[in-house]
């Protein structure tokens, strides 16, 4: 079975720095777990990592899709094991990198996606535009009360693939994820901070996107239909400076709105993580994290 090293953990933890260097230790290459990375030209907001600082380390599945295109695991999931089996075949160390913890599993686990009906998709999507997510989630609550318990009424994304995956089954929507049964022989690091040290790093890589030209970024995604994008429009940053282009509002309320917004998404990639008891946590602020993640890589 291929052995895969994966980094997961919540955004600005460290991540990408910790992969950077395992990959050079171990003669490893990465395989992007981070679902906004997958974006063409979402580059600033992502933090993505430019190609001057992967340091010659081979990075795969990015900038595969248009911003006007809605995200697939099932398609990622198909891509991203494609990139691992080939970078074993070379006899290289995959390591799957990323703080999106259902791209993660679908990688690393075998259970399948339920298929999509695009004209049924595209009329609950519609619904979910005029109306919100209100009545749909009182649909849901209707049809499977144990998916709505385990879904937020605000999430309309998730929301309608329940409701689609109920109306293709004629059967429960698939809330709570099947138990682990493993693809690959899989090796989870987790790199986490003290969260006061986490807001403070937050802030300051908001700041740096700034800096560095997001809102211009986010003006020229936004020419190429970005606002259209079912997932790429809502994603952390981008929603907010769309929401400043339309509307007016301070910059700097979408600069602080940003800053809240990713928070609260650390607050879920924790809850995510935390639940696996197979990831072997490391302190992303600890000077010797690098020879930490050796030692567990070659205890395993």
């Amino acid at each position: 079975m291929t052995r895969v090293v994966a980094i997961v953990g919540p955004t600005a933890a460290g991540k990408s720095a910790l992969s950077l260097h395992l990959a050079e230790a171990l003669g490893g290459e990465v395989i992007n777990a981070d679902s906004m990375q997958l974006y063409r030209g979402m580059d600033i907001g992502t933090a993505k990592l430019t190609v001057a600082e992967r340091a010659g380390i081979p990075h795969h599945v990015l900038d595969i899709w248009d911003v006007r295109e809605p995200a697939s695991v099932a398609v990622y999931q198909r891509l991203a094991r494609a990139a691992i089996d080939d970078v074993a075949s070379r006899g290289r160390v995959p390591l799957l990198v990323g703080g999106s913890g259902l791209y993660v599993r679908a990688v690393l686990e075998d259970f399948e996606f339920p298929g999509t009906d695009p004209r049924l998709r595209a009329e609950l999507e519609e619904e979910l535009e005029r109306a919100g997510p209100a009545p749909l989630y009182a649909r849901l609550a209707a049809a499977d009360p144990a998916a709505a318990e385990r879904i937020l009424p605000g999430n309309g994304r998730r929301i309608v693939r329940a409701l689609e995956v109920i109306a293709l089954t004629g059967g429960a929507f698939a809330a709570q994820l099947p138990e682990p049964r493993p693809v690959y022989d899989a090796l989870q690091i987790g790199v986490d901070v003290d969260t006061g040290l986490l807001d403070a790093r937050i802030e300051r890589r908001v700041d740096a996107m700034w800096a560095a030209g997001f809102v211009d970024e986010v003006r020229a995604l936004e020419r190429q239909g970005l606002r259209e994008g079912r997932t790429a429009g809502r994603a952390l940053g981008y929603q907010q400076i769309l929401t400043f282009l339309a509307e007016g509002c301070e910059e700097g309320e979408a600069r602080a709105e940003t800053v809240r917004a990713t928070r609260r998404f650390v607050r879920r990639q924790r809850s995510w993580f935390r639940r696996d008891q197979r990831i072997v946590w490391l302190d992303g602020a600890a000077a010797d994290i690098t020879a930490a993640a050796l030692g567990v890589v070659r205890q395993d």
